[in-house]
């Protein structure tokens, strides 16, 4: 991985690269506040190597592999830029502008990378973009923007883990947010708004990546139902997304030279790669927690539906051990609506249900719904400031905890008695409302498409003449679904056993 490798540039050419920081460390960057930092790299066996930071020296002696790693203190979050330098043997990095705050690790395909400058409020965001606490690790990989088409040589060449990130921190500013993550840009403004806490975003989202690429091929190996996605070439491997598949070989197939392993030819959509080439790099280094938008690539056959709850929950799981943080928080965007005449989104509603039901089977977990914010015709609806400012309602109430509701209505039970059917939620505030208190939509039975629907203070009211076995929410793949609470937070998709 290139980014972040920094060198002192007045040293002769001759000792360039003797001294080299992890490539997770750049001026501009964020620190996790609130646990001990840690400093690692490369030096030449035997050399002291000394870290300053807070006008405090920590010192540490290279191993016989060069490697060397020194754990500073504790530090609480700051604004105020300060330096750290590392020497070794005359030769000295020097690190500027760093913050002590929170730092969030960002992933998924296209609708998390989608860019500022494509989003739909953008122009009046770039008056309000000045914003020194909020910085960000916004990659450019291997690939990127390249579809349906084979890589040429010098992409090839980068189908490495070393390689295939490349970039720098950055603060943000009218320019350097053009390109950043929408939906994460949102988040990181909204979080620091609201509690002055610097933040920091390390955006590994790659578009088209299934969710098998951010998991480690040791934790698939490992698993009973997942070990088969890591068995022989993944171009052709049966238990992979057969659209992934597709894209993969006409980047790759016809690659000669393209780097290989057992699993068969590199690329941003083989099962661990992204995880090897983004994650495990960073992993020594704490973080606040785990944002995600990804699905796409996993919602187009039923195999893949009813694998994710498990897989993503497999994802999460090993996040948490390699970091060592049991309850690093996970938050995820639903996916949104699009119509099936022009995506293959017919499973999606199925889908939807699946991504409510994992905040319920794994914990510190929280779930920003946006299909309510849907493009009929395009799978990028370009409405992403809605989607970070929600993921952020999760973060701001439970790691910072702040008095308000994270989510909109999510349901609870549906019960049938007297000719009606009553279903109860959480996250009502006061009361459940419509979009623009407009004639609520959206509910059907197993025995009606056009359930009569009211609502009633916290609960929805069905009548009916017999007992229906489900009641349904939004459950077409591009929805018009509008019920909401009284925070204006749109209500998920289900499908509820009525009991």
């Amino acid at each position: 991985m290139k980014y972040f490798m920094l060198f002192i540039v007045l040293l002769p050419l001759q000792l360039l690269a003797q001294l080299q920081l992890a490539p997770v460390f750049s001026s501009n960057m964020v620190l996790q506040r609130d646990q001990p930092v840690h400093i690692w790299g490369v030096a030449k066996p035997g050399e002291r190597i000394v870290v300053s930071f807070y006008n405090q020296q920590f010192q540490a002696i290279a191993g016989g592999d060069s490697s060397w790693s020194i754990t500073l203190q504790k530090y609480t979050a700051d604004h105020q830029s300060q330096q750290l330098t590392v020497c070794s043997a005359g030769e000295t990095i020097m690190l500027k502008n760093i913050l002590i705050g929170d730092v969030w690790v960002c992933i998924g395909q296209s609708n998390m990378e989608w860019p500022m400058q494509s989003e739909l409020h953008y122009k009046e965001q770039t008056g309000k973009a000045q914003l020194p606490n909020l910085r960000f690790f916004n990659p450019t990989y291997a690939g990127k923007n390249i579809y349906a088409a084979v890589f040429p040589d010098s992409i090839a060449k980068r189908l490495t883990a070393k390689d295939f990130y490349s970039g720098e921190w950055q603060s943000s500013d009218s320019n350097t947010f053009k390109n950043m993550s929408a939906v994460a840009w949102y988040f990181g403004k909204t979080v620091l708004s609201e509690t002055d806490v610097p933040q920091g975003l390390i955006n590994l989202s790659i578009g088209g990546a299934p969710l098998e690429t951010f998991i480690s091929v040791e934790a698939m190996k490992q698993h009973p139902l997942f070990s088969a996605k890591v068995k022989g070439d993944w171009l052709t491997n049966a238990a992979m997304p057969t659209w992934v598949k597709q894209r993969g070989k006409e980047n790759v197939d016809d690659l000669e030279d393209a780097p290989s392993d057992a699993l068969g030819k590199n690329h941003g959509y083989k099962p661990g790669f992204a995880f090897a080439a983004g994650i495990e790099p960073i992993l020594q280094m704490p973080v606040k927690g785990i944002l995600c938008y990804q699905g796409e690539s996993n919602a187009q056959e039923i195999e893949r539906v009813m694998e994710y709850n498990a897989l993503q929950a497999l994802l999460v799981e090993d996040y948490r051990a390699k970091w060592k943080i049991p309850e690093l928080p996970f938050y995820y965007v639903q996916l949104s609506s699009i119509d099936s005449a022009r995506y293959k989104s017919q499973l999606w509603p199925q889908f939807r249900n699946e991504q409510r039901r994992f905040m319920s089977l794994v914990k510190n977990t929280g779930m920003a719904v946006s299909s309510d914010i849907g493009d009929s015709g395009s799978v990028h609806p370009l409405n992403k400031k809605d989607v970070g400012e929600r993921l952020a309602k999760w973060a701001l109430h439970d790691m910072y905890k702040k008095k308000m509701l994270p989510s909109g209505p999510i349901p609870v039970k549906a019960v049938f008695r007297g000719g009606n059917v009553a279903v109860y939620f959480k996250y009502t505030g006061k009361e459940l409302t419509t979009f623009n208190q407009a004639p609520l939509k959206g509910f059907t039975t197993n025995t009606d498409l056009h359930a009569a629907a009211t609502i009633h203070r916290r609960k929805i009211i069905i009548k009916t003449n017999q007992r229906p076995h489900y009641v349904y929410y939004g459950w077409s793949p591009y929805t018009d679904a509008n019920l909401m609470n009284a925070e204006n937070l749109p209500a998920s998709t289900f499908s509820l056993e009525v009991k």
